[in-house]
Order: structure tokens, then C-alpha cells, then sequence
């Protein structure tokens, strides 16, 4: 009979703790740090099936982090069966005992994959997970853009520099351009953060074409258009949603899926009492920030009334689904100023995330009603 070993694993970039673990003996045992080398694994799993008398089965697995899918590819390569698990979804350690070691870990994971309390991570093709690195890579861009703006007005500010208009309207960059100082080290910091500005938008301007063009693939082209008939969701979004996701039919439910992007709110409930948290902010973060900024759309307009860039998008789409995101621009703008009239505005944007997510899910699983 098949003996089933399930091998916990603490990777670093320095070594990988290993521990193995089996329903039946409930014991860890096999415990070592190895080099962190695919070939150690295989000798390391090797010596184990000898130890044990042969034919075992082993199931590796190791928290998602800083390896990424690298150590997964390359154990199914050599024909290992490994399993990234997603650390929100394993149980937390008890309170009182805040001791925390490689070994530990490495036990804790063995032993969820002994007994299923975990859930794994979604691995993308190696064609999605390269588009996601790039888009984020933007993103890492559009934030340093951000600070430097921040930056840049702090600077004016704090040397009595005040604009009245708009900020970063072409106006308000010539008069940026047009400041100057007595001190001649000072006017070189503010030229320095304006070419700063400068280049991350002409760079953020080309991610954005490559990513237009990247949309564009057979592979993507179709889902892209769908979610692109919802408001507030654009190319940049919609190709993040379908390359992170990878396949909307592995949530059973709508709900499943905003739970996934921890767009559900939390709850501490004991007997008769009940307690409501904020969202659990569990999953993918990336994605809930995305779908939170396209919620920020709902809070502005009437219902029902489309810009030129929306029905540019929904133009030649099918009916059925130009009809269901008509149908969720109304009911999402409404739901905004309906809790935005007792609440406050930030609490809103959730709400409405949280219901958009659902409204993705919808499009893309094809269960339009």
C-alpha cells in the first residue's frame, strides 16, 4: 500500500527547512535544512523513500512568498507533487505562544497539508504570470509618480510657494517651471523632482501602450472587452483581473470571489452576540486596490448616463452583456449615494468594490442575470 508523506517546506533564499508528516503517524519526523537547490529536494525525498521501505508518495508544499511559482515549477518539472499554500487561509497559532522558528513552520504547513486546512494558491500559466509582473511593474511606477508629486508640493509649501488652481494641469506645471529661488541649491532640488516627474510619466505613458498592445493578444483580447463594458474598468484593470485570476469558474459563487479579493467584511461572533469587522483584507491585494479605484468612478455622475470612453468600450459587444453592465453602472451608483448619505464616502467605495467584484464574476463566468 501507497503511503502518502506530505513535506512541509520553509523556504528562504538561504536554505529550505524540511519536515515531513503523515496522517497515520501523526509525528514529524525527517526534520533537516538543506541548500536551497531543486536537486537537494529530490536527494532529500529519495533518502526519505529508502528510510521508509519504498514506494511513498510525497506531497510538497511551502507558503506563498518570496519564491513566487520558481520552486513549484521546478519540483513538477522533476515530477514532485507541490502545493503553494495561501497564508491567509492557514490556521493562526494560538495565543500565548509567540515562539516562531523555521522548524515550527515548516511543521505547520506538513500538518495542514496532512489535514486540508489550508487552500492553494491558483499557479498562472508562465505567459500570465509574466503580463502580471509588468503591469505591476507599472504600478510600482504610477506610486513612485505619486510620491514625487507629494514631494514636489511639499517643497513649494514649505517655501511659501502657493498655487490657487488646479494642482498638475498643464498651468500649474508652467508655473512649477516658473519658480525661482534665491538659493541656487534649491531651485536645483525642484528641477531635480520635475525631471523626476517628467520621466516616470513619459515611462508610465509607454507601460500603458504595452499594455494596450499586450490586451490586444487572442489570449486576452475577448475577456478584456467583456470587462470592459463596466464602468470605472478599463484596459489596465480588466487585463490585471485576467491574469491574476486566471479561471473565474474556481469560485463556485460571487461571493466566494470578493471573499478571494477580502472585499468581505470580518466578524467576531459569539452565541446571540454579533459583531461586524471591516473587510478581512485577505487575497489578493493588488486586485482589491485596482477594483477599489474603479469603484471611486461610482461616486461621480448621474445614473445611467455614459462617458464617450465607456461607450467606446461596449461598442460591438454583445447586447446581453452591454445590458448587464448597464445594469450594474446603475445599481452600483445608486448603492453610492445611498450609503455615502449616512456614511462616510471611503466606506462607500468598498461597498460598491465589493458589489463590482461581483458584477466581474458575473461577466466572466457568463451567469448574466
Amino acid at each position: 500500500m501507497t503511503s502518502i508523506i506530505n513535506i512541509g517546506m520553509d523556504v528562504h533564499s538561504t536554505n529550505y527547512t524540511m519536515c515531513a508528516y503523515t496522517f497515520a503517524g501523526q509525528q514529524a519526523f525527517g526534520r533537516t535544512v538543506l541548500n536551497p537547490d531543486v536537486n537537494e529536494v529530490v536527494k532529500y525525498l529519495k533518502k526519505l523513500d529508502e528510510q521508509l521501505g519504498g514506494g511513498c508518495e510525497f506531497v510538497c508544499g511551502y507558503e506563498a512568498g518570496c519564491l513566487g511559482y520558481s520552486l513549484y515549477r521546478q519540483l513538477t518539472a522533476k515530477g514532485i507533487h507541490c502545493v503553494i499554500l495561501a497564508p491567509t487561509t492557514m490556521p493562526d497559532s494560538p495565543k500565548g505562544k509567540g515562539i516562531k522558528t523555521d522548524k515550527r513552520d515548516a511543521l505547520k504547513i506538513a500538518q495542514c497539508l496532512t489535514y486540508g486546512t489550508y487552500s492553494a494558491v491558483q499557479v498562472p500559466t508562465p505567459g500570465d504570470d509574466s503580463v502580471k509582473e509588468y503591469i505591476r511593474m507599472r504600478d510600482d511606477a504610477k506610486t513612485l509618480l505619486k510620491q514625487t508629486k507629494q514631494q514636489i508640493n511639499a517643497l513649494c509649501l514649505h517655501h511659501g510657494r502657493l498655487y490657487a488652481g488646479g494642482k498638475w494641469t498643464a498651468k500649474h506645471i508652467q508655473w512649477l517651471k516658473s519658480q525661482h529661488f534665491e538659493q541656487v541649491v534649491l531651485a536645483e532640488t525642484l528641477q531635480e523632482y520635475l525631471l523626476t516627474w517628467e520621466q516616470l510619466t513619459e515611462k508610465i505613458a509607454r507601460f500603458d501602450r504595452r499594455i494596450e498592445e499586450l490586451a490586444q493578444s487572442p489570449a486576452y483580447y475577448e475577456k478584456v472587452r467583456k470587462l470592459g463594458c463596466l464602468k470605472g474598468i478599463a484596459t489596465h484593470t480588466a487585463l490585471s483581473l485576467v491574469v491574476e485570476i486566471g479561471d473565474f469558474n474556481r469560485f463556485p459563487t460571487a461571493q466566494q470571489f470578493s471573499s478571494f479579493l477580502g472585499l468581505v467584511p470580518g466578524e467576531r461572533s459569539s452565541a446571540e452576540n454579533q459583531n461586524r469587522l471591516s473587510i478581512t483584507k485577505a487575497g489578493n491585494s493588488h486586485l482589491r486596490l485596482l477594483l477599489t479605484e474603479s469603484a471611486n468612478t461610482y461616486s461621480k455622475g448621474m445614473p445611467g448616463i455614459k462617458s464617450r470612453a465607456l461607450k467606446s468600450r461596449q461598442n460591438n459587444m454583445p447586447p446581453k452583456v452591454v445590458a448587464y453592465a448597464d445594469k450594474a453602472s446603475v445599481r452600483l451608483r445608486k448603492k453610492y449615494i445611498r450609503i455615502s448619505s449616512c456614511s462616510n464616502g471611503n466606506i462607500a467605495k468598498v461597498a460598491v468594490a465589493r458589489e463590482l467584484a461581483c458584477f466581474v464574476w458575473g461577466i466572466m463566468t457568463g451567469k448574466i442575470s
